[in-house]
C-alpha cells in the first residue's frame, strides 16, 4: 500500500508494466485522460515497447503501485493519437497555469493522483496540480533515486498544489494551457491554506486584485497563512479602508504582528480606519516587544469570575463561537481581575452544571509575566505540555493568552 494512496506523475513515468503472467511488457511513457468521458480518471497508459507504443486502457489494469502496473487483460492495441485525448507529459507538464483573465500564474511541475478501487481493480484519479518546491525536487531526482527514497527526502518540504477541480484546459489555446478556473465564489470556498498557496505564486498586482474583491473574513484567514513578507506587501497595496476591514477579521495578535512589520505611515493609516474596539486591542499588543510573552499573546479568551459554575462556563463558550477552533481553557479571575485559575474545557463535560469552576481548576496554575522572554515561554509549553498559557501584568491581572499554535508558529519561523 502506497503512502496515503497517492502516486505522482514523476513516479508513474517509467513504471514497469507486467502482463497476467507477471512478464515485463515495457515501461510507461505517458498517460492520458479523455475529458469527454471522464475529466478526472486516467483513461489510458501509453506503453513504450521497442519502436512501437501500445495503449493500456484503465479497465485492463488490475493493480497500480510503486512496484509496477499489473494487468488483468493483456490484449493491447497500438497507440493512435486522439484529438480528444489529453496527454499528461505532452499537454500538461511544464505548462503555464493562467487565471480567468489570461494572466500567467504558475507552472505545472508534477501531478498527484489518488489510487482508487473501481470494480475490484485500481484506477488513478487526478487529484492535484503540484506547483511547489517538493514537486521540483521530485523532478530533479526522477530516475536518480528510487521513488520511495525521493518521498522520504522531500517529505519535510510542505506540499503546494492546486486542486484539479479548479483547473480546465483552454481548448482554443494553441498551447493547450491550463486555466485556473476560479471565480471569487470558488476562491472563498477554498481552504485558506490552499488559497494562500495560490496567492504566494501571483504577481503583486494579481494579489491585490484578489484581496480587493473577496470577502474580508476569507481574506483574513488566507492572509494568516501567507508568508510574512508577502502579508505586509498585500496590505500596503490595498486601500486603507479595505485593509482595515481585513485586519479587523484577524485575531488581535496576528493583526499586531503584521502591522508592526509594515511601513509606519501605512500602519497608522490602517489603524485609523479600524473600529474602536479591535483598534485598541491591536494597539495595546503592538506596544509589547516581539520576543516577549506580551508580543506572543492573544487577547481573545474566555474568563469568568471565581464564583462561576460549569453551567456559566458552557453558556460563555456558546457566546464565543468564533473562538471554538482554538479555545481549550477557561480562565478564572477575581473581583480585581487577577488571575486565580485555569480550567481545561474537557473537565466541564464530566462535571455537574452546578459545580464551581474553582473545584475543577488545574493545579498548579502556570502563567507568565508579559515581559517573559520567548525562549522561556517555549520552555514552559514543553515542560508542562501546555495547550494554553495565561499572561499576566505586573499586578497579576490577566492580560492575554498564548496558545499552542502561537508556539508552533514561532518554532516554524526558527
Amino acid at each position: 500500500m502506497m503512502a496515503e494512496n497517492r502516486l505522482y506523475f514523476t513516479e508513474l513515468l517509467g513504471l514497469r508494466v507486467f502482463d497476467v503472467q507477471r512478464r515485463l511488457l515495457g515501461r510507461v511513457k505517458d498517460a492520458a485522460i479523455v475529458p469527454l468521458i471522464d475529466p478526472v480518471r486516467v483513461d489510458r497508459y501509453l506503453l513504450g515497447a521497442g519502436y512501437s507504443w501500445l495503449t493500456v486502457r484503465h479497465d485492463q489494469v488490475r493493480s497500480i503501485s510503486l512496484d509496477g502496473i499489473f494487468l488483468r487483460d493483456e490484449h493491447l492495441t497500438p497507440y493512435h493519437s486522439d484529438e480528444y485525448m489529453l496527454r499528461i507529459a505532452r499537454d500538461l507538464m511544464d505548462q503555464q497555469i493562467i487565471d480567468v483573465h489570461g494572466r500567467k500564474v504558475v507552472r505545472v511541475t508534477d501531478l498527484t493522483f489518488e489510487v482508487k478501487k473501481e470494480h475490484s481493480y485500481d484506477v488513478l484519479w487526478m487529484l492535484d496540480v503540484d506547483i511547489g518546491l517538493r514537486s521540483i525536487i521530485r523532478r530533479l531526482l526522477e530516475g536518480a533515486l528510487p521513488p520511495k527514497w525521493i518521498r522520504r527526502l522531500s517529505h519535510p518540504i510542505p506540499q503546494r498544489s492546486i486542486r484539479w477541480e479548479f483547473c480546465n484546459i483552454v481548448e482554443s489555446d494553441p498551447q493547450r494551457r491550463l486555466r485556473l478556473n476560479i471565480s471569487n465564489t470558488l476562491l472563498e470556498k477554498m481552504h485558506p491554506a490552499d488559497l494562500a498557496d495560490i496567492v504566494e505564486e501571483l504577481s503583486p498586482e494579481d494579489r491585490e486584485a484578489i484581496f480587493e474583491t473577496i470577502d474580508s473574513e476569507v481574506a483574513a484567514e488566507a492572509l494568516s497563512e501567507v508568508d510574512p513578507e508577502i502579508q505586509t506587501s498585500i496590505l500596503e497595496s490595498l486601500e486603507a479602508d479595505k485593509a482595515a476591514d481585513i485586519v479587523e477579521e484577524m485575531s488581535p495578535d496576528e493583526a499586531a504582528d503584521i502591522l508592526a512589520e509594515m511601513d509606519e505611515d501605512a500602519s497608522k493609516e490602517i489603524l485609523n480606519e479600524m473600529e474602536t474596539e479591535p483598534k485598541s486591542e491591536v494597539r495595546e499588543l503592538m506596544e509589547f516587544e516581539e520576543n516577549t510573552a506580551g508580543g506572543l499573546m492573544n487577547t481573545e479568551y474566555v474568563a469568568l469570575h471565581t464564583d462561576a459554575t460549569v453551567a456559566d462556563a458552557l453558556e460563555a463558550i456558546r457566546g464565543n463561537e468564533e473562538l471554538l477552533e482554538t479555545l481549550n481553557t477557561v480562565f478564572l479571575i477575581d473581583a480585581e481581575e487577577k488571575l486565580r485559575g485555569a480550567v481545561p474545557i474537557a473537565r466541564l463535560f464530566i462535571a455537574l452544571p452546578t459545580t464551581r469552576l474553582m473545584k475543577l481548576a488545574a493545579d498548579p496554575l502556570i502563567s507568565a509575566p508579559v515581559d517573559e522572554r520567548r525562549n522561556r515561554v517555549t520552555e514552559l509549553f514543553d515542560k508542562y505540555n501546555l495547550l494554553a498559557l495565561p499572561v499576566v501584568d505586573e499586578h497579576g491581572h490577566l492580560s492575554g493568552v498564548i496558545t499552542a499554535d502561537d508556539i508552533i508558529s514561532v518554532l516554524r519561523r526558527r
